[in-house]
């Protein structure tokens, strides 16, 4: 028996918005596609008396349920798979995807994982920084003018999201890793690669998004991650143990008289 796409593991996630206004109207696209929560990073200027006022009576209750986190980071930790929203292309911004394809490949991957639609600022967008916490990025494509209301673009995804999961499939994704635990394991992969050096210590995040673009394409399962870490442990064990041994080495080469 086939399934279909799991909308209450979809949350969208708004990260600094500077417009409660914004806020209500993204509540309401949500109620209308039936996406799963809302959860705001960091707001500018949150006002709830506005945001409730655009999001209408209908929405008020998704506008009241709102998950407030302080960075990013803590509001990412708990998702399993991330996508971004960009209307910038090009440099760092590589893994490109349209709406309608990118809600496809959500369906399968949402019965076994939450997900996260992360929407940056009003008037910046998500910053490089930010798109490093994702595993996909998605554009909504536009005629000359390329700047989209904040909720006009989430209720572009959230219908694109919602029509794909009409349609059944068969496709199945396992769970995978969370992103705090993909985050540990770059955390101790850019420490392993800058001491053994692979990468160059004075601009490591340039290599690392070179390593997060290929692991992102592997959608890797917490089991993975687990022992690409443990290899990081074994290397920086081995490595320090040759350390020492040819220090110990070097002091009874010096305590030698030569003849």
């Amino acid at each position: 028996m086939s399934d279909k796409v799991n909308l209450d593991n979809i949350s969208i996630v708004l990260h600094q918005p500077r417009y409660p206004e914004n806020i209500g109207a993204a509540a309401r696209a949500i109620l209308n596609m039936g996406t799963g929560r809302l959860a705001v990073v960091n707001p500018e200027n949150f006002c709830l008396a506005k945001a409730l006022k655009l999001a209408t009576h209908a929405a008020s209750d998704v506008v009241k349920q709102i998950k407030f986190y302080k960075d990013l980071k803590e509001a990412l930790s708990s998702y399993s798979y991330v996508v971004g929203t960009t209307a910038r292309l090009g440099g760092q911004r590589q893994v490109i995807s349209s709406p309608s394809k990118m809600a496809e490949e959500l369906v399968s991957i949402s019965r076994k994982n939450s997900i996260a639609i992360l929407f940056g600022p009003e008037d910046r967008g998500l910053s490089n920084e930010d798109i490093r916490q994702c595993h996909a990025l998605v554009n909504i494509p536009t005629a000359k003018f390329s700047s989209l209301n904040l909720a006009q673009a989430v209720m572009i995804i959230c219908y694109e999201i919602f029509i794909a999961g009409r349609k059944e499939s068969n496709e199945f994704t396992p769970r995978l890793a969370g992103r705090h635990e993909l985050e540990g394991m770059y955390d101790q992969l850019k420490d392993i690669l800058v001491r053994i050096s692979y990468i160059n210590p004075d601009n490591p995040d340039y290599w690392m998004n070179k390593i997060r673009y290929f692991f992102t394409r592997l959608q890797l399962r917490a089991r993975e991650v687990s022992i690409i870490r443990g290899i990081c442990r074994q290397i920086d064990w081995y490595g320090k143990k040759s350390y020492n041994e040819g220090m110990r080495d070097s002091k009874k080469g010096k305590g030698q008289i030569s003849c």
